[in-house]
């Protein structure tokens, strides 16, 4: 009977324990939930008023949804400026920007975790105390340079002005340090060379690491507005940021045209949704990875 009484009150025990696991999980489920609605409410904002009059747009108690959706003002938002040469502009600047960080982040984050040389340590505090400079405080100096180089109103000066991240290379640094010194020297005992030891060991290793900087940095070069607006003058090679910025004074006279303003800014962020659907696999991995696999 204490056998069974026991195993009884066991059971209970266990049931208790499924319970407060089973809420636990729920409440943090509600929790992210309520996150998520509260970021992704702008972007349905901007949607929904994309298709919106102006009327719709300022009513009071707001309208969710249009009574007769105004579908037409994205191609009238389209027509009205050259966007398409901005977001081709901005892709193209921000894709030669990534290949390039990703390039020179991998190869110093390499020497700093394979190479022996004096003063490596300090080398990298060094990177890293850099990275609390503010950019702003970067601008004037690198806008002489740009200047005595005669690359002013050039992509050019856009793309080698972010050639190099320090976040990069920290990420980099971390990622290649999880890499077991055994495959490094296996690879170097085969006679491989350090770039192919990067390029054909270490880098299918930490793909997700590559691809998640690659995302992050594309991201933030596509939405660059303010050093790029401070070099680039011509219409014709703008960046999109700086487009919708003069739409929005010429077309969208200051703030009246909110509906073509919405739709827009709607179309303008189309590219970064379709490259994260792509990647978004490889994101998540490197974010949920706390190591090498197997």
């Amino acid at each position: 009977m204490y056998l069974k009484n026991g195993f009884i009150i066991n059971k209970r025990v266990l049931t208790l324990e499924t319970i407060q696991k089973r809420v636990s999980q729920s409440m943090k489920h509600i929790v992210l939930i309520a996150i998520s609605l509260v970021m992704f409410f702008p972007f349905l904002w901007m949607v929904t008023n994309s298709i919106k009059t102006t009327e719709e747009i300022w009513s009071f108690p707001p309208t969710w949804w249009p009574e007769n959706p105004q579908w037409h003002n994205f191609l009238d938002a389209w027509n009205s400026a050259p966007f398409g040469l901005y977001m081709f502009n901005s892709t193209f600047t921000a894709a030669c920007i990534v290949a390039i960080q990703l390039f020179n982040s991998a190869m110093i984050a390499y020497a700093i975790t394979q190479f022996r040389f004096r003063g490596k340590n300090l080398l990298f505090g060094i990177i890293l105390v850099s990275y609390m400079v503010p950019v702003a405080a970067t601008y004037v100096p690198s806008y002489v340079l740009i200047s005595n180089m005669g690359l002013i109103d050039t992509h050019t000066a856009v793309i080698i002005s972010n050639a190099a991240t320090v976040f990069g290379i920290f990420l980099f640094r971390q990622a290649f340090m999880q890499i077991p010194k055994e495959l490094v020297e296996a690879a170097k005992v085969d006679g491989a060379g350090h770039f192919r030891i990067l390029w054909r060991v270490i880098f299918p290793l930490t793909k997700p690491t590559f691809i998640t900087l690659g995302l992050i940095s594309f991201i933030g070069m596509y939405n660059n507005y303010l050093w790029p607006a401070l070099i680039l003058n011509s219409e014709e090679k703008l960046l999109i940021t700086k487009g919708l910025r003069q739409f929005f004074i010429q077309e969208g006279a200051y703030g009246i045209e909110w509906p073509l303003i919405m739709a827009a800014s709607t179309f303008a962020i189309v590219p970064l949704l379709v490259i994260f659907a792509f990647v978004q696999k490889w994101f998540v991995a490197a974010i949920s990875d706390q190591g090498l696999k197997g």
